[in-house]
């Protein structure tokens, strides 16, 4: 015997009214229970039955139960499809539209016909940035979009701010991350706002720590990688 329509349409209106006072209930008791978490960006079903993905700052992600009695931190992995369902799901919410930075804050470095694109965000006196700068002299035909992200100091913001400020701010990065030599200092009247509209930029979205490189496909790697690795992704990207 066939459903109706309208006990099919009820069905459906009860199951979501329920979706929605289990993310209200989850929400009221996480924030009862744990309000040095702060705002939560959203609640959803997770693939297992009765476990809720909850949200916060963007990318942070924790497991709960339909009333929000108990909190995991961890990764939830599908086991048959060998897949880090957490991972996956973090550098999706990681991603950001590569034609949507404002690459007028930063500068460019041009290798080889330049094709390929990659932005990074690096701090003068980050000591794996200066690895990774080594390594990447190995990657040809990229143009990089470097954003000055001063994060390590008072004295960072300084040299981010000589280098910014520089005729050739290009050549005066590599000449201070390859062979360091210290960037003249800028002048007064420099107009170096970029710097904390760099700042800005990485607090909406989250980067924490220098280098964070984001391709042009949207995907972003934190840390430095091998120019191996850089090779493979920036072939996926582009």
């Amino acid at each position: 015997m066939k459903t109706p329509r309208f006990l099919l349409a009820a069905l459906g209106l009860g199951l979501a009214v329920s979706a929605l006072a289990g993310e209200a209930e989850i929400r009221k008791n996480l924030a009862a229970s744990i309000p040095q978490m702060g705002q939560i960006d959203e609640v959803t079903k997770s693939p297992i039955a009765g476990l809720y993905e909850v949200r916060i700052n963007n990318s942070d992600i924790y497991y709960t139960d339909e009333l929000g009695n108990y909190l995991v931190q961890g990764n939830l992995i599908d086991v048959k499809a060998r897949r880090n369902l957490t991972e996956e799901r973090v550098e999706k919410l990681s991603q950001v539209d590569f034609d949507k930075l404002p690459v007028k804050d930063a500068f460019k470095i041009v290798r080889g016909n330049g094709k390929r694109k990659l932005a990074v965000f690096e701090d003068p006196n980050c000591g794996y940035c200066k690895h990774f700068e080594k390594d990447m002299r190995n990657v040809d035909n990229v143009t990089v979009y470097l954003f000055l992200y001063a994060v390590l100091g008072p004295d960072s913001n300084v040299k981010a701010r000589n280098i910014w400020c520089s005729k050739d701010a290009a050549k005066s990065w590599n000449s201070w991350m390859l062979e360091g030599t210290k960037p003249a200092d800028a002048p007064a009247a420099c107009d170096a706002a970029a710097l904390e509209r760099n700042l800005a930029f990485g607090r909406k979205h989250n980067i924490t720590g220098t280098p964070t490189l984001i391709f042009a496909n949207g995907s972003r790697v934190p840390g430095a990688i091998p120019s191996e690795q850089v090779e493979q992704r920036l072939a996926a990207a582009n």
